[in-house]
């Protein structure tokens, strides 16, 4: 299953309650039917650190560090891949 963050966010994603509903309604649903869900950001310029982790923080806890075996993360910007990165990170040495 595929999420384009784009239509749902819009260009500069940093609405962390639309992040939150993204994860509930879309992404949380997807991996429970056993889906590998791609996160796609096709055309968004950037992310705040408070998007990125209203999107996947409690699915880390959820599924531990496994996680990153089901979400893949597509065509990301480098401003974007680093704020991942970041919350990635934090998230393992969290969990």
């Amino acid at each position: 299953m595929t999420v384009a963050v784009r239509p749902l966010a819009g260009a500069f994603a940093e609405n962390k309650d639309l992040a939150r509903d993204i994860r509930l309604q879309k992404i949380l649903p997807a991996l429970e039917r056993g889906e590998i869900v791609t996160v796609d950001f096709a055309d968004v310029t950037g992310a705040t650190q408070s998007f990125i982790h209203a999107l996947v923080s409690d699915l880390f806890r959820k599924y531990g560090n496994d996680v990153l075996d089901r979400i893949l993360f597509k065509n990301c910007n480098e401003t974007v891949q680093k704020v991942i990165t970041i919350v990635s990170e934090y998230m393992q040495e969290s969990a």
